[in-house]
């Protein structure tokens, strides 16, 4: 159990709020996020990025939510990648419910632009940021 906040990144929302050809190999494309999420578990989220302050420059856990052709995506040192069997939504509701329920006082940052997801996790008390948050144009 870690004393930083969490970070969970609703990892096909965040890829696909670029268009940058990520449809042509979605795995790639999960991976490549993946790899740019690493400098934030020890970093923490920079300033002016539209994440709460007990996010910036503070280390976090990152935690990377996949699914579809994504699915089995490895973890690196820094990053937990969980794959969803079903609906990537449903894991990430599930994970910021547990967070709250393990540690209530845990901060817990969800980084998604899916409205329906925003109000889902904003049940549990998390945060809820946009992808340029961890990915800035």
């Amino acid at each position: 159990m870690t004393d930083r906040p969490l970070l969970i990144v609703d990892g096909a929302n965040v890829v696909g709020s670029v268009p940058d050809g990520w449809w042509r190999d979605r795995r790639g494309a999960a991976e490549r996020l993946r790899d740019a999420l690493v400098p934030l578990s020890t970093a923490g989220l920079p300033a002016g990025s539209g994440a709460p302050p007990w996010a910036v420059g503070t280390p976090v856990e990152v935690v990377l939510v996949v699914e579809g052709a994504a699915r089995g995506v490895a973890p690196v040192p820094g990053v937990r990648v969980e794959s969803a069997s079903g609906s990537g939504d449903d894991l990430i509701a599930r994970l910021a419910a547990a967070a709250r329920d393990s540690r209530p006082d845990r901060p817990c940052l969800v980084v998604t632009a899916d409205r329906g997801l925003r109000e889902r996790v904003a049940a549990t008390g998390a945060v809820c940021a946009g992808p340029r948050t961890v990915r800035p144009r």
